[in-house]
């Protein structure tokens, strides 16, 4: 399972700087879900401005130009923040040479 949140992106649809975010996040393996910012007034009036718009929870990580060096630095963050990774299972051991 993958250490990464599921992130928010706010888009719009017609947005080539969404369609770029979309890419660039997929290249990197983000968990994501897309919420288009026309479809609920609150965050047409929060994000409609900005789009897209990457989100943890209440968190904004990033507006505007998501490049493939920005997102990687988010990433790097997020990695971090998660902390070391979970000690594996009893029985999960490589059989020795």
């Amino acid at each position: 399972m993958s250490p990464l949140p599921l992130l928010t992106l706010y888009t719009r649809t017609g947005c080539h700087l969404c369609e770029q975010a979309e890419e660039n996040l997929a290249r990197l393996e983000f968990r994501v879900q897309l919420l288009d910012v026309d479809t609920k007034a609150e965050w047409r009036r929060q994000y409609g401005d900005d789009v897209p718009v990457l989100t943890l929870g209440e968190r904004v990580l990033a507006r505007g130009v998501l490049s493939l060096g920005r997102l990687s630095m988010i990433k790097l963050q997020l990695l971090r923040d998660a902390g070391p990774p979970a000690p594996e299972r009893p029985g999960s051991e490589r059989p020795e040479s």
